[in-house]
């Protein structure tokens, strides 16, 4: 490794590693799986130093970290489906589907399939709405703690992860209705 380019990262890891990791310990579920992202931030920015510069060096940490919280989080073996709450009515019907508690080998694999249709159709929507969605729905930041992070009004975050459900309710009906005739 160049002198220049460990000089980079290690100045990166000095201004950005305690925020950083802060920033990741609220989104994960324990302290090791905060160090295990912030290593994999810091693995990518050392392998991507020396193929393009990165400019605005802060904003592009916080956006792998995000990235990096969102793909640990889909890579979840045991998963249990968000519930539905009064301030929250617009939670998608499948956050009543029952998760696999039970040691069944059908339920578990019904709720693997809800959870790779649900990426699926997470995947399909736009970037904003997506995060939004996974933030609140799925990760339980709230709004104002969106808003701090993003820039963004409050309301505006509230449309953008309306707009996810009303597309997740679409393309998760379908898959809903097979499982609860059953």
């Amino acid at each position: 490794m160049s002198d220049e380019k460990q000089h980079h990262i290690s100045t990166a890891v000095k201004s950005y590693g305690r925020v950083l990791l802060g920033f990741i310990r609220k989104r994960v579920a324990s302290d090791a799986d905060a160090e295990d992202v912030l290593q994999d931030v810091w693995f990518q920015l050392s392998s991507i130093i020396n193929s393009q510069p990165v400019e605005q060096l802060g904003a592009w940490l916080y956006r792998v970290a995000r990235n990096k919280i969102i793909d640990r989080h889909r890579k979840k073996k045991e998963h249990t489906w968000p519930a539905r709450t009064d301030d929250d009515p617009e939670l998608p019907e499948i956050a009543d589907a029952p998760a696999a508690t039970d040691g069944n080998p059908e339920t578990e694999y019904q709720e693997r399939m809800m959870w790779q249709q649900l990426y699926l159709a997470l995947d399909e929507l736009p970037p904003e709405q997506r995060d939004v969605f996974i933030w609140h729905a799925l990760d339980g930041i709230p709004f104002a703690e969106i808003a701090e992070l993003t820039g963004e009004p409050i309301t505006k975050l509230v449309m953008r992860k309306r707009y996810a459900v009303l597309h997740l309710r679409q393309r998760m009906k379908v898959f809903y209705d097979e499982l609860t005739d059953h």
